[in-house]
Parts: structure tokens; C-alpha cells; sequence
């Protein structure tokens, strides 16, 4: 697998962006931290796997707000269940 750099997410993002990285990458990360899968293949840091994120251009800040998060999938899987529940009865 290719190296990721820097200057591979900030030409997704445009130059002179830096702060702006450290912003979106710092937010994918916690959504990782909180079961959220990751949009491209490998298996490195949290921190690379972000980055590879940023570059591949999955992760912007116009679509970082409506990824799935694991507590919707977590909330959607209990109405499911609630919903069974209730037909079942």
C-alpha cells in the first residue's frame, strides 16, 4: 500500500488547509473511537487509517456530520427489535 502523507489530504482539501485537517481528522477519529467503521481497506493507526480516509476523499467536512455512527446504528437496531416485538404480540 501506497504511504499517505500530508500534502495527499491537503491537495483534498485544499491548500494552505493544515488547521483545517487537524479538525476533520481529530473529528473522524472520534467517531472511530465510538464504533465507527472505517471507509477505506487497511490496517494501520487510527490516525493513518483517518488520513488514507481524508486523501481518498470519503471524509470532508460536508459528509463528516452525516456519517453512519454505531449509537444510530445501536438506536436503529433496538427500534427494529421493538418493532418485531410488537407484531410478534
Amino acid at each position: 500500500m501506497a504511504r499517505i502523507t500530508v500534502e495527499d489530504c491537503l491537495e483534498a482539501l485544499g491548500e494552505n488547509k493544515r488547521f483545517d485537517l487537524v479538525h476533520l481528522a481529530v473529528e473522524r477519529i472520534r467517531q472511530h473511537r465510538h464504533g465507527e467503521p472505517y471507509l477505506v481497506e487497511g490496517k494501520n493507526k487510527e490516525v493513518v487509517m483517518t488520513l488514507r480516509e481524508v486523501a481518498a476523499e470519503k471524509v470532508t467536512f460536508e459528509n463528516i456530520d452525516g456519517l453512519p455512527d454505531a449509537d444510530d446504528e445501536d438506536a436503529e437496531a433496538v427500534e427494529s427489535d421493538e418493532t418485531v416485538e410488537e407484531k410478534a404480540a
